[in-house]
């Protein structure tokens, strides 16, 4: 079960964003990540719940961020409840995407197993709903994935194997790198892997 912690950035600027401590594990039923976000300052910012089934679908997801919380699923699309500060006004949405995304490392990962990218057949697009902080505002957009290269490592615990995927913004054309190894971050935008206790699972 890798344990660890994240260090979250402005991408564009490099203002600290804060840390999100996280430990996630594949199960018989897919895969979940669950983790607590906390500002530069040390203080509560949020926190994560994300289950996956064996087909890397959110079956569960649970976000919280300044006061705000969504639960979703993938249901006819991805369906999901957004209630405010208050807890009086909780809005329902729906649309017709594949998944979810946001600022957390996870989501990442997820899309990832989502998609199951191969050398054979290394590119597909995908439209997620992304979850923007600070609010959780619902946004719909589409990416465009390419798996680069998999190459293995060797380390202390055995190979570990890296991803390469370079992950396009279609709306704006903007592209990034991403590098995971199993269930892990090991480098993207706004995102640093600063800490590791046990080595990434990898997925069957």
């Amino acid at each position: 079960m890798p344990r660890g912690r994240y260090s979250l950035h402005d991408p564009h600027d490099h203002t600290p964003l804060g840390e999100e401590h996280f430990h996630c594990a594949p199960g018989p039923s897919g895969w979940r990540y669950v983790a607590q976000r906390t500002t530069p300052s040390g203080d509560h910012a949020g926190s994560i719940d994300l289950a996956l089934d064996e087909l890397g679908r959110p079956i569960r997801l649970e976000l919280t961020a300044a006061s705000w919380q969504v639960r979703g699923a993938a249901l006819d699309g991805v369906t999901w409840v957004r209630t405010d500060p208050t807890g009086t006004h909780a809005t329902e949405g729906n649309a017709p995407a594949h998944a979810f995304t946001g600022t957390s490392p996870a989501f990442l990962v997820a899309t990832s197993r989502l998609l199951n990218l191969t050398p054979a057949s290394p590119s597909t697009r995908v439209r997620l709903v992304a979850l923007t902080d600070p609010v959780l505002a619902p946004r719909t957009l589409d990416q465009s994935w390419t798996l680069l290269n998999s190459e293995a490592h060797a380390t202390d615990n055995g190979p570990l194997t890296v991803d390469e995927y370079q992950v396009t913004a279609l709306d704006t054309g903007e592209q990034h790198t991403v590098h995971l190894s199993g269930d892990v971050v090991l480098a993207a935008p706004g995102i640093e892997l600063e800490h590791l206790e046990t080595p990434p699972s990898t997925f069957a």
